[in-house]
């Protein structure tokens, strides 16, 4: 390889800098450089100038403040491994509303509670054939092409297709397990107009949710084999499972700094299949798996990690409108890349 037929531009001095952060040995840099055909001598030069410079201290002196906030949160991730069977999520009969939101909501503490909506209509009227009879004529919007993406969950606005709600219905019940379709909570915005006569059958969980609110809920419907990243939402959540199962994998919000957020609120991480080798921080993440069956309410706490994947065809409700104060992003600006 001939050496000395490029120069170091701003892009190669960010990855410098940002290297040198991340407490990469300068003589490390200088043979990465080198051997992507920078003359020797110019990469010494670049690189001392960055360990020399003012902007370099400065951003030093954040970067530590950063560790000591990660500190913290490591505080919390080991106090809470301490707690007896902190590696599995509770199952709670009936949850009585003071209890959930001293013990869970207000400690962000997940929990699966059984028999909240076993008198939702929905529980005994929903299957594919009443789908198609009530709603079968309407026009919703669904999510297609999402396994010739990788970023599907970022891309998904380029990812909608409309069609009717029968045809997609016959979709979901004739395929195999698939990623491809899905129709998820970024198509509410059309689809709870579209799906109004449905929504009678999944009344308030009142002794949990505001009856008042605006915000009724969130349709999901796929195929076995749908997928939803590794995330986390910038509110508390909560997941009924009326229709089929799914398989849950979550990771607490103390274990951020773990979880390789490259942007907004998306991991690098393959939920599906995690790469320990190349994501070698996730051995320090504590990792916990459900399957949430029909019938089942799973509390996500906000900020926690999940990945979801459908193990059958399946129907979910998602809701937002709890009886306390939900609104934490109001001071989240850190959409851009991290």
């Amino acid at each position: 390889m001939t050496t000395g037929s490029r120069s170091i531009d701003d892009a190669w001095r960010r990855w410098i800098a940002e290297n040198l952060l991340l407490e990469a040995p300068p003589p490390a840099l200088h043979g990465a450089l080198v051997g992507h055909g920078f003359d020797a001598a110019e990469a010494a030069r670049e690189i001392d100038a960055a360990l020399a410079s003012p902007y370099f201290h400065g951003a030093t002196r954040l970067r530590n403040r950063l560790r000591k906030r990660e500190w913290i949160l490591s505080v919390y991730g080991e106090l809470n491994r301490m707690r007896a069977g902190s590696g599995e999520i509770e199952r709670r009969e009936r949850l009585p509303r003071d209890v959930f939101f001293e013990q869970y909501y207000f400690q962000n503490r997940p929990v699966i509670i059984t028999g909240a909506f076993d008198s939702w209509p929905a529980r005994t009227r929903w299957s594919f054939d009443y789908f198609r009879e009530r709603c079968g004529d309407c026009e919703v919007e669904v999510q297609f092409g999402r396994e010739s993406d990788t970023n599907y969950e970022i891309n998904q606005p380029r990812l909608k297709r409309m069609m009717r709600f029968a045809d997609y219905v016959d979709l979901v019940e004739s395929s195999g397990p698939t990623n491809d379709f899905y129709m998820t909570a970024n198509n509410t915005s059309h689809n709870r107009a579209a799906l109004a006569a449905l929504w009678s059958d999944v009344p308030t969980i009142g002794e949990y949710l505001d009856a008042g609110s605006p915000d009724t809920g969130f349709f999901w419907m796929g195929p076995p084999g749908t997928r939803t990243p590794f995330h986390h939402d910038l509110t508390n959540n909560f997941m009924a499972q009326v229709i089929g199962r799914k398989k849950i994998k979550l990771v607490p919000l103390s274990d951020t700094p773990h979880m390789a957020n490259h942007l907004h609120c998306y991991s690098q991480v393959d939920g599906s299949a995690i790469d320990y080798e190349v994501f070698p921080a996730m051995r320090n993440a504590q990792l916990i798996e459900c399957t949430l069956a029909p019938g089942e309410l799973l509390f996500l706490p906000i900020g926690w990690w999940h990945y979801v994947e459908g193990l059958d065809a399946s129907v979910t409700m998602t809701f937002t409108n709890f009886l306390r104060s939900n609104d934490f992003a109001q001071r989240y600006d850190t959409y851009h890349e991290l």
